[in-house]
C-alpha cells in the first residue's frame, strides 16, 4: 500500500517528460528561456508575477531592470526603470530622483510597493527596494 507522498512514477512517463523539456530548449528562442528563468526565480522567492498584479495590491515584485531612463521636468525629474519577470512589465517609478547607484539595466531587483496603473501600464511609485547580488 502507498501513500500519497510515496508516488510511484512510471520510467517511462519520466523520460518523455525529460525529452520534452530537452526539445523545448533546443526550440525556444533566448528570450523566452530567459522569461521562464525569470518566472522560476520569482516563483522561488514568493513574488507575485507581474501579469497577475491588479491596480491597488500591494505587492514583491523579483526581476531584471530593462531599461532605465532619467526624464527631467519642469517641476518634478523622475527616474524610470522598467521591471520585467518574466510575464509582465511593471514601472518603476521614482520621483525627485536623477540617478540612484546600482538601479541600471539588466540588474536584479526585488521590488515592493503598491501597483497603481497609468496610461494602460503598471506602475510602483518610489517602490522600496533591494539589489540582488549579481550572478
Amino acid at each position: 500500500m502507498t501513500t500519497d507522498s510515496e508516488k510511484v512514477v512510471d520510467p517511462s512517463v519520466e523520460q518523455a517528460r525529460g525529452l520534452r523539456r530537452f526539445f523545448r530548449r533546443l526550440t525556444a528562442s533566448e528570450a523566452e528561456l530567459d522569461a521562464e528563468e525569470l518566472q522560476r526565480d520569482a516563483k522561488q522567492c514568493g513574488s507575485m508575477p507581474a501579469l497577475a498584479c491588479v491596480r491597488g495590491q500591494v505587492v514583491s515584485l523579483k526581476g531584471r531592470l530593462r531599461t532605465v531612463v532619467y526624464t527631467p521636468r519642469t517641476n518634478l525629474p523622475t527616474l524610470e526603470a522598467e521591471l520585467f519577470d518574466g510575464s509582465d512589465l511593471v514601472t518603476l517609478v521614482f520621483l525627485g530622483r536623477r540617478h540612484i547607484a546600482g538601479i541600471e539595466p539588466g540588474r536584479a531587483i526585488t521590488a515592493k510597493g503598491r501597483i497603481a496603473v497609468r496610461d494602460g501600464r503598471k506602475v510602483l511609485y518610489n517602490p522600496y527596494y533591494e539589489l540582488d547580488t549579481p550572478r
